[in-house]
């Protein structure tokens, strides 16, 4: 399994839109090849930041999402909104158990 956690800040005026950008994206990334999760969070402790958790089959299928249509919208929308740099944090997991 492969994690890749995005965290990324905006003005809290542009938040909801960029919220708004990753929630239309959420369906076309969802139905990509090797995606098993992806979820988005607005922060808990400010009004400006965003953490997007990918969970993808391995590597491969997380470089396809990187060299999507969908990947390159999300870029044209979000990078003017967003206040600094990204920080992606990228893991290889094995995944011990789920419990429900």
């Amino acid at each position: 399994m492969f994690i890749a956690i995005v965290e990324f800040a905006t003005t809290a005026a542009d938040r909801p839109a960029a919220l708004a950008q990753l929630d239309a994206e959420r369906v076309r990334v969802r139905a990509m090849p090797g995606n098993i999760a992806y979820r988005v969070h607005a922060s808990r402790e400010d009004d400006t930041g965003i953490v997007i958790v990918h969970e993808w089959e391995d590597e491969t299928a997380f470089a396809g999402y990187a060299a999507s249509d969908s990947f390159a919208r999300s870029g044209q929308v979000l990078r003017p909104m967003m206040t600094g740099a990204p920080v992606s944090r990228r893991f290889r997991a094995e995944l011990v158990q789920t419990v429900a």
